[in-house]
């Protein structure tokens, strides 16, 4: 059972509200070239229709800052720029019409230049994300604490103090670790330190099997203390396999729900039937449903639909046939070749009645 939610205040992305009550949202990062706007825009309404629901671009340069305009204009999703060092690339990205802005303000140079970027920031209402990373912590408080959670928490502090200091508190923080127990806690520190809405995140995760453990692990053992607004889960492949782990990951705790959920029991020596090919069928074509409803594909009567009680349909294999449930009430047996059809079948009805 989760926690009791850390209570943020409330942020405004777009036409988006992070923090408080409001729904924890999905973000993720194009691997476009931000100057091409075409593959950029392309990327962008893929992921949109995967579930992304803030999207980040890398601004390297100003040809990449004045792309923003064009971009947004092809977009339905809050675009975030993501910027370090330079502070007049923050300014043109505001100019352009930019939802929010990733930046350590600390990086950015003198306290003239921070507030030139503040003062667009206050008169557009954009909010200011602080990204701090395990590779980003400032030498002194390494020297100090080591590549610790407090050196990567008092990092995260020392940029928000910066922008306290010129009374601007539209702000997200993030503070991103490779490291999992080290993520954990480094937002369990900053949770009772501050009330900003926090991005979750696993920086560096790696490939898409080992790198959406990390991130589940990560990001699921925070939203279950009631810690997290919004996140990414980082992985090292097309944005798009981020989509499929992050609707996993909130389904997986109850805390948000976008399409079919299926069940599937792991096989045993009472399988009779062939259990994973027929879940891996499944789950394919559970991909064209849109209704949030739960699916089961077990493997025997003996606990099949007892088990799977809760799923809304299902099926549980016996010696060449199946038994179609719903609600774990039997409600028809077919021959093992007519499982798949006759699933779809009821799963259609369903949709039908939900529409």
């Amino acid at each position: 059972m989760s926690m009791k939610k850390y209570q943020s205040r409330v942020v405004k992305v777009g036409n988006l509200k992070l923090g408080g009550d409001n729904p924890v949202r999905i973000q993720s990062m194009c691997n476009t070239d931000t100057r091409n706007i075409k593959d950029t825009v392309k990327q962008i309404l893929a992921l949109e229709k995967a579930g992304c629901e803030i999207i980040r671009v890398a601004v390297p340069d100003m040809a990449a800052a004045k792309a923003i305009g064009k971009i947004k204009k092809r977009i339905h999703i809050p675009l975030v720029a993501d910027i370090h060092f330079d502070y007049k690339l923050a300014l043109e990205a505001i100019n352009q019409g930019i939802d929010k802005v990733r930046i350590n303000p600390g990086n950015i140079g003198s306290e003239e230049k921070i507030k030139a970027v503040i003062d667009a920031c206050k008169k557009k209402k954009i909010p200011i994300r602080i990204g701090v990373n395990s590779g980003s912590i400032e030498q002194d408080l390494l020297n100090k604490y080591g590549a610790t959670p407090k050196a990567a928490v008092e990092s995260a502090m020392r940029h928000v103090r910066i922008l306290e200091k010129f009374n601007f508190k539209n702000i997200l923080i993030s503070i991103k670790f490779s490291n999992v127990p080290h993520m954990i806690q480094a937002y369990q520190i900053l949770a009772k330190r501050v009330d900003y809405p926090l991005h979750l995140g696993v920086t560096e995760a790696g490939t898409v099997f080992k790198g959406s453990i990390k991130n589940a692990i990560g990001i699921g053992v925070l939203l279950n203390q009631g810690i997290g607004s919004t996140f990414r889960v980082s992985l090292t492949a097309d944005p798009l396999e981020e989509m499929d782990t992050c609707w996993a990951i909130l389904q997986s705790l109850e805390l948000r729900r976008r399409g079919p959920e299926m069940i599937s029991c792991p096989t045993c020596g009472r399988t009779e039937i062939d259990l994973i090919g027929l879940a891996n069928k499944v789950e394919k074509a559970l991909l064209k449903i849109k209704i949030p409803i739960k699916v089961a594909v077990m493997g025997c009567v003996v606990n099949g639909p007892g088990e799977a009680r809760e799923a809304d349909i299902g099926v549980a294999g016996g010696k060449g046939m199946g038994a179609i449930f719903a609600k774990g009430k039997v409600i028809k047996s077919v021959k093992e070749k007519d499982i798949l059809p006759t699933l779809l079948e009821e799963i259609r009805k369903l949709e039908k009645e939900k529409i």
